[in-house]
């Protein structure tokens, strides 16, 4: 995952890996927390480039909320959890005192986490939250499965057994979820990504075993997320993530990318084999494979690093 403030730039990955950049990207600069080099850090959080959260994936203790309030000199764990079942998939925030996480059901129904003073992290009430089906979950695989729009709805989409969003307009005090077209029915399938711009929600995903594959792997909705509609012209294969930009949407995954203006029609465009995207003030950065960190040029290319 990557993200941006000002100059100042996070990137996490695999392997412990967390990475800051003071200057736009030129240089990088390992941040790593001692001793916690075999954690999967897949969210990152900041907003001015030396408060920023961190959070790794996998089951129960692997499953980590860390913060740094002075650029990675010095990290807090504030969260984990040791039951088996509790995994990870985002972290997003509004502020820098106002967060919130996902992870995997457990007892049955997706789990919420969330701070207001940025410091002690409480598990929202799960009465309304619908039950989780047999086999379904949410990926980790971009930090994008989790959405945060406007000052109190959230939404979060799932994969494995079925393809759905969940929808919350009170932050996370009551939920509706509804069914997608998306690819679905496999632990590989369902949606990785979603997005809202305005009225309309987009999703991306399909099967990541199968990147290629480009059934069902991307869906809109313009009435908020009530009803939905697979995509008139498909993104090229498997798809991991998704976000806004001035002129739409832009997905990206292993075999390229894509932008769309409506969700609706998605155009390739050439790009390294990308994991994670996320545009902040009218830049894009993104994240792949062994250290690849690009940048969205214009609506046909990419710059990348390494």
């Amino acid at each position: 995952m990557v993200r941006r403030s000002g100059t100042s730039i996070w990137a996490t990955g695999s392997k412990g890996t967390i990475l800051r950049s003071a200057d736009g990207g030129q240089t990088w600069t390992p941040q790593p927390i001692p001793g916690q080099e075999g954690l999967d850090f897949r969210g990152v959080q900041t907003f001015d480039g030396t408060t920023v959260y961190v959070m790794s994936s996998g089951e129960g203790e692997k499953s980590r909320i860390y913060k740094t309030t002075n650029a990675g000199s010095i990290w807090e764990m504030q969260y984990t959890d040791k039951r088996k079942s509790f995994f990870l998939d985002a972290l997003a925030c509004f502020d820098e005192k106002h967060c919130f996480a996902l992870s995997d059901p457990v007892d049955g129904k997706f789990l919420l986490l969330a701070t207001v003073d940025g410091k002690n992290w409480k598990e929202l009430p799960q009465e309304h939250m619908p039950p989780a089906l047999l086999k379904e979950g949410a990926f980790a695989a971009s930090n994008s499965c989790l959405l945060l729009f406007g000052k109190s709805q959230l939404y979060f989409a799932t994969g494995g057994a079925a393809a759905r969003v969940f929808h919350s307009v009170d932050l996370g005090q009551t939920w509706t979820v509804n069914e997608t077209p998306i690819l679905s029915g496999k632990v590989s399938q369902g949606i990785f990504s979603i997005v809202r711009a305005g009225d309309t929600v987009a999703v991306v995903g399909g099967d990541y075993s199968e990147p290629n594959r480009r059934e069902k792997t991307a869906a809109y909705s313009t009435d908020e997320g009530k009803t939905w509609h697979l995509a008139e012209e498909l993104p090229m294969g498997y798809r991991s993530s998704v976000d806004t930009f001035d002129a739409g949407f832009v997905a990206v995954g292993p075999s390229g990318a894509e932008t769309s203006r409506d969700g609706l029609r998605w155009v390739h465009i050439e790009s390294p084999n990308l994991n994670a995207i996320t545009f902040i003030s009218g830049k894009g950065w993104a994240v792949g494979p062994k250290g690849l960190v690009a940048q969205f040029v214009d609506l046909t290319e990419y710059s990348t690093s390494n």
